[in-house]
């Protein structure tokens, strides 16, 4: 039996900006090479929260860039996207979670813009603050660095497999030189 897909729909900027776990690649004035870095860094962080349970899209506000298609394109299986010029992001995440929720598919929306937040959780559909998203990430990759520690080997010796009437024998016999 096939598993049903689920959809995670991301609000780019607004995680950018309000999670915690990207305020550190933004420099104060927002250059470019900083808020790059911070995009590249929430894409692979998506495409790790998303792993084989969601189809995940990011989406970023181009509403104010005329230049801007809508057009997508993937990234590690994650779609990216900046809304159509004269279109905000936020009515794009709005569309993707009604149009996903009428076709039956289990959505969570990662933001923390309140207006998303009410229209998307109104229409019966899971959603996540950016801190959120940052701290489940953060927990990710701690679990991961842990798992990856170099671990002392367990020392298994007989005498830890033995109960303690024979081992006191062996001793007994070790000792007694005759």
């Amino acid at each position: 039996m096939k598993t049903r897909k689920k959809l995670l729909i991301v609000d780019g900027y607004n995680v950018l900006r309000s999670g915690s776990r990207y305020r550190s690649f933004a420099d104060p004035d927002y250059t470019d090479d900083s808020f790059n870095r911070a995009r590249e860094a929430l894409i692979e962080d998506v495409v790790v929260f998303a792993g084989k349970a969601y189809e995940a899209i990011i989406v970023f506000d181009g509403a104010g860039n005329a230049f801007s298609t809508g057009e997508t394109q993937k990234v590690g299986g994650v779609t990216i996207m900046f809304s159509p010029a004269g279109s905000s992001a936020d009515k794009v995440i709005e569309k993707l979670a009604r149009d996903a929720r009428e076709r039956g598919i289990e959505t969570l929306v990662v933001t923390s813009d309140a207006t998303i937040q009410d229209t998307v959780f109104g229409g019966g559909v899971n959603r996540m603050s950016a801190d959120g998203f940052s701290h489940e990430i953060a927990a990710y990759y701690e679990e991961a660095r842990l798992d990856d520690t170099p671990k002392v080997a367990k020392k298994n010796t007989i005498s830890e497999r033995i109960d303690g009437q024979t081992l006191a024998k062996l001793i007994a016999l070790r000792d007694n030189k005759n």
